[in-house]
Protein backbone atom coordinates (compact mmCIF):
# COMPACT_ATOMS: atom_id res chain seq x y z
CA UNK A 1 0.00 0.00 0.00
CA UNK A 2 1.44 3.29 -1.06
CA UNK A 3 1.10 6.19 1.46
CA UNK A 4 0.82 9.91 0.65
CA UNK A 5 0.79 13.42 2.89
CA UNK A 6 -0.88 15.92 1.31
CA UNK A 7 -0.40 19.49 2.29
CA UNK A 8 -1.39 23.15 1.49
CA UNK A 9 -3.84 24.02 -1.47
CA UNK A 10 -5.64 21.61 -2.64
CA UNK A 11 -3.81 22.55 -5.61
CA UNK A 12 -0.62 22.46 -4.70
CA UNK A 13 -0.79 19.49 -3.03
CA UNK A 14 -1.93 17.49 -6.04
CA UNK A 15 0.57 19.23 -8.16
CA UNK A 16 3.59 17.44 -5.73
CA UNK A 17 1.84 14.43 -6.14
CA UNK A 18 1.59 14.02 -9.50
CA UNK A 19 5.00 15.41 -10.02
CA UNK A 20 6.51 13.18 -7.85
CA UNK A 21 4.81 10.20 -9.38
CA UNK A 22 6.55 12.04 -13.10
CA UNK A 23 10.04 11.78 -11.52
CA UNK A 24 9.75 8.36 -10.45
CA UNK A 25 8.31 7.79 -14.77
CA UNK A 26 5.31 6.67 -13.34
CA UNK A 27 2.36 8.39 -15.83
CA UNK A 28 -1.24 7.63 -14.19
CA UNK A 29 -2.97 7.64 -17.62
CA UNK A 30 -0.21 5.00 -18.78
CA UNK A 31 -2.03 2.60 -16.64
CA UNK A 32 -4.26 -0.31 -18.02
CA UNK A 33 -7.06 0.34 -15.49
CA UNK A 34 -7.08 4.05 -16.76
CA UNK A 35 -10.01 4.22 -18.73
CA UNK A 36 -11.57 6.43 -20.98
CA UNK A 37 -14.61 6.61 -23.39
CA UNK A 38 -16.56 8.83 -25.38
CA UNK A 39 -19.33 7.52 -23.03
CA UNK A 40 -17.06 8.24 -20.07
CA UNK A 41 -16.30 11.79 -21.49
CA UNK A 42 -19.35 12.63 -21.93
CA UNK A 43 -20.80 11.69 -18.74
CA UNK A 44 -17.36 13.55 -16.72
CA UNK A 45 -18.54 16.66 -18.72
CA UNK A 46 -22.21 16.86 -16.93
CA UNK A 47 -20.80 16.52 -13.78
CA UNK A 48 -18.34 18.87 -14.13
CA UNK A 49 -20.49 21.83 -13.71
CA UNK A 50 -21.91 20.28 -10.53
CA UNK A 51 -18.38 20.09 -8.78
CA UNK A 52 -17.90 23.26 -10.22
CA UNK A 53 -20.73 24.39 -8.10
CA UNK A 54 -20.37 22.15 -4.99
CA UNK A 55 -16.63 21.52 -4.40
CA UNK A 56 -14.61 23.26 -6.90
CA UNK A 57 -11.34 22.66 -4.55
CA UNK A 58 -11.65 18.85 -5.71
CA UNK A 59 -11.03 19.85 -9.36
CA UNK A 60 -8.41 22.44 -8.26
CA UNK A 61 -6.50 19.10 -7.00
CA UNK A 62 -6.95 17.27 -10.25
CA UNK A 63 -5.63 20.12 -12.04
CA UNK A 64 -2.69 19.95 -9.78
CA UNK A 65 -1.98 15.95 -10.51
CA UNK A 66 -2.32 17.26 -13.95
CA UNK A 67 -0.04 19.81 -14.59
CA UNK A 68 2.47 17.76 -12.34
CA UNK A 69 1.88 15.06 -14.51
CA UNK A 70 2.25 17.00 -17.86
CA UNK A 71 -1.07 15.45 -18.56
CA UNK A 72 -4.70 16.39 -19.83
CA UNK A 73 -6.84 17.88 -17.08
CA UNK A 74 -9.83 16.20 -19.00
CA UNK A 75 -8.72 12.65 -19.45
CA UNK A 76 -7.94 12.77 -15.48
CA UNK A 77 -11.30 14.13 -15.01
CA UNK A 78 -12.78 12.19 -17.06
CA UNK A 79 -11.41 9.20 -15.14
CA UNK A 80 -12.45 10.49 -11.27
CA UNK A 81 -15.52 12.09 -11.75
CA UNK A 82 -17.30 8.82 -13.78
CA UNK A 83 -15.54 6.24 -11.55
CA UNK A 84 -18.47 4.34 -10.02
CA UNK A 85 -21.29 5.07 -12.36
CA UNK A 86 -19.80 2.24 -14.69
CA UNK A 87 -18.46 -1.00 -14.19
CA UNK A 88 -15.99 -1.27 -10.99
CA UNK A 89 -14.88 -4.56 -9.38
CA UNK A 90 -14.75 -3.00 -6.11
CA UNK A 91 -16.37 -5.00 -3.42
CA UNK A 92 -16.31 -5.03 0.55
CA UNK A 93 -18.26 -5.21 3.91
CA UNK A 94 -18.95 -2.76 6.22
CA UNK A 95 -20.22 -2.64 10.38
CA UNK A 96 -20.32 -0.23 13.30
CA UNK A 97 -21.42 -0.52 16.29
CA UNK A 98 -21.62 1.38 19.70
CA UNK A 99 -21.96 0.24 23.45
CA UNK A 100 -20.47 2.16 27.12
CA UNK A 101 -16.58 1.60 25.99
CA UNK A 102 -16.91 1.35 22.07
CA UNK A 103 -17.74 3.32 19.25
CA UNK A 104 -16.42 1.61 16.37
CA UNK A 105 -16.58 1.41 12.28
CA UNK A 106 -14.98 -1.45 10.50
CA UNK A 107 -14.09 -2.15 6.49
CA UNK A 108 -12.82 -4.92 4.57
CA UNK A 109 -12.12 -3.66 1.14
CA UNK A 110 -11.90 -6.05 -1.14
CA UNK A 111 -10.63 -5.77 -4.93
CA UNK A 112 -8.43 -7.22 -7.70
CA UNK A 113 -5.22 -8.29 -6.82
CA UNK A 114 -3.43 -7.36 -10.10
CA UNK A 115 -3.50 -4.12 -8.70
CA UNK A 116 -2.58 -4.13 -4.82
CA UNK A 117 0.64 -2.11 -4.82
CA UNK A 118 -1.33 0.66 -6.05
CA UNK A 119 -3.23 1.10 -3.41
CA UNK A 120 -3.19 4.17 -1.39
CA UNK A 121 -3.51 5.32 2.29
CA UNK A 122 -3.83 9.12 2.59
CA UNK A 123 -3.07 11.56 5.12
CA UNK A 124 -4.55 14.84 4.10
CA UNK A 125 -4.11 17.81 6.15
CA UNK A 126 -5.19 20.62 3.64
CA UNK A 127 -5.98 24.37 3.76
CA UNK A 128 -9.38 25.21 4.89
CA UNK A 129 -10.61 21.12 5.29
CA UNK A 130 -10.78 19.24 7.93
CA UNK A 131 -7.53 16.63 8.09
CA UNK A 132 -8.65 12.95 7.45
CA UNK A 133 -6.53 9.91 6.89
CA UNK A 134 -8.68 7.20 4.27
CA UNK A 135 -8.08 4.46 1.92
CA UNK A 136 -8.55 4.55 -1.97
CA UNK A 137 -8.15 1.70 -4.42
CA UNK A 138 -7.34 4.85 -6.83
CA UNK A 139 -6.41 9.03 -5.68
CA UNK A 140 -8.39 11.77 -4.73
CA UNK A 141 -11.58 9.52 -4.19
CA UNK A 142 -11.67 8.20 -0.76
CA UNK A 143 -13.50 4.60 0.03
CA UNK A 144 -13.14 5.04 3.92
CA UNK A 145 -11.80 7.06 6.61
CA UNK A 146 -12.28 9.28 9.49
CA UNK A 147 -11.03 12.78 9.95
CA UNK A 148 -10.07 14.89 12.87
CA UNK A 149 -13.07 15.54 14.68
CA UNK A 150 -14.17 11.46 15.05
CA UNK A 151 -16.37 11.18 11.88
CA UNK A 152 -16.20 8.06 10.33
CA UNK A 153 -17.25 6.59 6.70
CA UNK A 154 -16.59 3.31 4.58
CA UNK A 155 -18.65 3.29 1.34
CA UNK A 156 -20.07 -0.16 -0.45
CA UNK A 157 -20.36 0.28 -4.17
CA UNK A 158 -23.52 -1.10 -5.10
CA UNK A 159 -23.25 -2.31 -9.05
CA UNK A 160 -24.61 0.86 -11.60
CA UNK A 161 -28.10 0.36 -12.20
CA UNK A 162 -29.00 3.78 -12.71
CA UNK A 163 -27.03 6.79 -12.94
CA UNK A 164 -27.12 10.94 -12.82
CA UNK A 165 -24.83 13.33 -13.19
CA UNK A 166 -23.25 14.45 -9.48
CA UNK A 167 -20.96 12.65 -6.93
CA UNK A 168 -20.05 9.63 -7.49
CA UNK A 169 -19.11 7.13 -4.19
CA UNK A 170 -15.34 7.82 -3.62
CA UNK A 171 -16.04 11.29 -4.37
CA UNK A 172 -18.83 11.92 -1.61
CA UNK A 173 -16.59 10.40 0.83
CA UNK A 174 -13.77 12.72 0.19
CA UNK A 175 -16.31 15.61 0.26
CA UNK A 176 -18.08 14.40 3.71
CA UNK A 177 -14.34 13.70 5.28
CA UNK A 178 -13.59 17.57 4.34
CA UNK A 179 -16.98 18.99 5.26
CA UNK A 180 -18.67 17.75 7.96
CA UNK A 181 -17.94 16.91 11.78
CA UNK A 182 -21.10 14.77 12.86
CA UNK A 183 -23.67 12.38 11.38
CA UNK A 184 -26.25 14.54 11.32
CA UNK A 185 -24.50 16.84 8.67
CA UNK A 186 -23.50 14.01 6.64
CA UNK A 187 -27.47 13.24 6.00
CA UNK A 188 -27.64 17.45 5.74
CA UNK A 189 -25.25 17.35 2.88
CA UNK A 190 -26.42 14.35 1.29
CA UNK A 191 -29.93 15.58 0.58
CA UNK A 192 -28.40 18.89 -1.22
CA UNK A 193 -25.96 17.11 -3.29
CA UNK A 194 -26.58 15.69 -6.85
CA UNK A 195 -25.57 11.90 -6.58
CA UNK A 196 -24.60 10.35 -9.60
CA UNK A 197 -23.48 6.33 -8.45
CA UNK A 198 -25.41 3.98 -6.81
CA UNK A 199 -23.66 2.79 -2.85
CA UNK A 200 -24.33 2.74 0.52
CA UNK A 201 -22.34 4.95 3.05
CA UNK A 202 -21.42 3.81 7.33
CA UNK A 203 -21.31 6.34 9.09
CA UNK A 204 -20.50 6.91 13.06
CA UNK A 205 -19.47 9.73 14.95
CA UNK A 206 -17.66 10.36 18.23
CA UNK A 207 -21.69 11.20 19.44
CA UNK A 208 -22.21 7.49 18.85
CA UNK A 209 -24.26 8.27 15.93
CA UNK A 210 -24.04 5.15 13.63
CA UNK A 211 -26.06 4.71 10.64
CA UNK A 212 -25.92 3.42 7.28
CA UNK A 213 -27.11 5.50 4.47
CA UNK A 214 -28.34 3.66 1.29
CA UNK A 215 -28.27 5.91 -1.75
CA UNK A 216 -28.33 6.92 -5.64
CA UNK A 217 -29.88 9.96 -7.94
CA UNK A 218 -33.29 9.22 -6.81
CA UNK A 219 -33.61 7.93 -3.40
CA UNK A 220 -31.94 7.87 0.24
CA UNK A 221 -32.73 5.73 2.56
CA UNK A 222 -31.50 5.56 5.92
CA UNK A 223 -31.03 2.47 8.15
CA UNK A 224 -30.15 2.58 12.20
CA UNK A 225 -30.11 0.38 14.64
CA UNK A 226 -33.39 -1.88 15.67
CA UNK A 227 -33.71 -3.97 18.63
CA UNK A 228 -31.62 -6.49 17.32
CA UNK A 229 -28.83 -4.34 19.09
CA UNK A 230 -26.39 -1.21 18.79
CA UNK A 231 -24.98 -1.60 15.27
CA UNK A 232 -25.27 -1.74 11.68
CA UNK A 233 -23.78 -3.81 8.74
CA UNK A 234 -24.09 -3.71 5.06
CA UNK A 235 -22.40 -4.97 2.02
CA UNK A 236 -22.58 -4.84 -1.83
CA UNK A 237 -26.59 -4.53 -1.75
CA UNK A 238 -29.48 -2.32 -0.67
CA UNK A 239 -31.18 -4.07 1.93
CA UNK A 240 -34.11 -1.47 2.33
CA UNK A 241 -37.40 -2.55 0.86
CA UNK A 242 -37.26 0.74 -1.35
CA UNK A 243 -33.99 0.20 -2.94
CA UNK A 244 -33.98 -3.22 -3.32
CA UNK A 245 -35.38 -2.80 -6.57
CA UNK A 246 -31.75 -0.96 -7.79
CA UNK A 247 -30.06 -3.56 -7.00
CA UNK A 248 -28.56 -5.38 -9.83
CA UNK A 249 -28.90 -9.57 -9.26
CA UNK A 250 -27.09 -10.49 -12.47
CA UNK A 251 -23.39 -9.72 -11.80
CA UNK A 252 -20.59 -10.83 -9.45
CA UNK A 253 -20.72 -9.35 -6.44
CA UNK A 254 -18.32 -11.41 -4.64
CA UNK A 255 -21.04 -13.27 -2.71
CA UNK A 256 -22.27 -9.86 -0.60
CA UNK A 257 -25.29 -11.50 0.76
CA UNK A 258 -23.23 -14.39 2.10
CA UNK A 259 -20.93 -11.15 3.55
CA UNK A 260 -23.49 -9.26 4.79
CA UNK A 261 -25.01 -12.27 6.97
CA UNK A 262 -22.10 -13.34 8.46
CA UNK A 263 -21.46 -9.53 9.89
CA UNK A 264 -24.95 -8.29 10.57
CA UNK A 265 -25.25 -11.72 12.28
CA UNK A 266 -22.47 -11.83 14.44
CA UNK A 267 -22.78 -8.74 15.26
CA UNK A 268 -26.31 -9.50 16.92
CA UNK A 269 -24.95 -12.80 18.56
CA UNK A 270 -22.68 -10.57 20.32
CA UNK A 271 -24.61 -7.57 21.16
CA UNK A 272 -23.65 -7.45 24.74
CA UNK A 273 -20.13 -8.28 23.85
CA UNK A 274 -18.68 -5.70 21.34
CA UNK A 275 -15.53 -4.88 21.49
CA UNK A 276 -12.10 -4.43 18.96
CA UNK A 277 -11.57 -7.71 19.49
CA UNK A 278 -14.81 -8.72 17.94
CA UNK A 279 -14.39 -6.30 14.82
CA UNK A 280 -11.34 -7.80 14.32
CA UNK A 281 -12.41 -11.18 14.02
CA UNK A 282 -15.79 -10.72 11.96
CA UNK A 283 -13.42 -9.04 9.47
CA UNK A 284 -10.54 -11.67 9.39
CA UNK A 285 -13.27 -14.54 8.99
CA UNK A 286 -13.51 -16.52 11.95
CA UNK A 287 -17.15 -15.75 11.97
CA UNK A 288 -17.71 -16.96 8.39
CA UNK A 289 -17.23 -15.92 4.91
CA UNK A 290 -15.78 -12.65 4.77
CA UNK A 291 -12.16 -12.43 3.47
CA UNK A 292 -11.57 -15.67 2.27
CA UNK A 293 -10.91 -15.63 -1.09
CA UNK A 294 -8.85 -17.69 -3.66
CA UNK A 295 -6.36 -15.06 -4.41
CA UNK A 296 -5.74 -17.31 -7.85
CA UNK A 297 -9.16 -15.95 -9.04
CA UNK A 298 -7.25 -12.68 -8.92
CA UNK A 299 -9.85 -11.11 -6.15
CA UNK A 300 -8.78 -10.69 -2.32
CA UNK A 301 -9.33 -8.64 0.70
CA UNK A 302 -6.30 -6.02 -0.02
CA UNK A 303 -7.02 -4.01 3.19
CA UNK A 304 -8.78 -4.21 6.63
CA UNK A 305 -9.62 -0.79 8.38
CA UNK A 306 -10.63 -0.46 12.05
CA UNK A 307 -11.64 3.39 13.54
CA UNK A 308 -11.89 3.88 17.09
CA UNK A 309 -13.62 6.84 17.35
CA UNK A 310 -14.50 6.95 20.80
CA UNK A 311 -10.59 6.62 21.61
CA UNK A 312 -9.51 8.25 18.84
CA UNK A 313 -7.54 5.24 17.26
CA UNK A 314 -7.03 3.99 13.92
CA UNK A 315 -5.79 0.15 13.32
CA UNK A 316 -5.34 -1.26 9.68
CA UNK A 317 -4.19 -3.91 7.74
CA UNK A 318 -2.46 -3.92 4.46
CA UNK A 319 -3.34 -6.95 3.31
CA UNK A 320 -5.81 -9.82 4.36
CA UNK A 321 -6.51 -9.72 7.86
CA UNK A 322 -6.44 -13.46 7.81
CA UNK A 323 -3.13 -13.57 6.97
CA UNK A 324 -1.94 -10.31 8.80
CA UNK A 325 -2.03 -8.38 11.72
CA UNK A 326 -3.77 -5.15 12.50
CA UNK A 327 -1.16 -2.25 13.44
CA UNK A 328 -1.91 0.78 14.33
CA UNK A 329 -1.61 4.30 12.88
CA UNK A 330 -1.19 7.28 15.24
CA UNK A 331 -0.73 9.99 12.28
CA UNK A 332 -3.75 11.52 12.50
CA UNK A 333 -4.08 14.32 15.04
CA UNK A 334 -7.87 14.27 16.16
CA UNK A 335 -9.37 17.35 18.11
Amino acid sequence: MYHGRFKGTHYNAGYKWGELLYKNNTIISNKHTFVITEERKKFANQCLPIYKKYYPEILEEIKGIADGQEDSFENLYTFLLSMYCFEFENHCTCMAFKNNDNIILGRNSDFLVELEKLYMNCLYNLDNAFAFNGNTTAFVQMEDGVNEYGLAIGLTFVYPKIRKAGFNAGMLVRYLLEKCKTTNEVIKCLKILPIASQQTLTIADNTGEILVVECNCNNIEVIKPNEDGNFVAIANEFNTEKMKKYNNYDVDNWKAEERYSVAYNSLKENNNNFSIELVKDILSGKYGFMCQYDRKTNADTIWSVIYDVKNKKIYRVEGNPSRKQFKEDKRLKFN
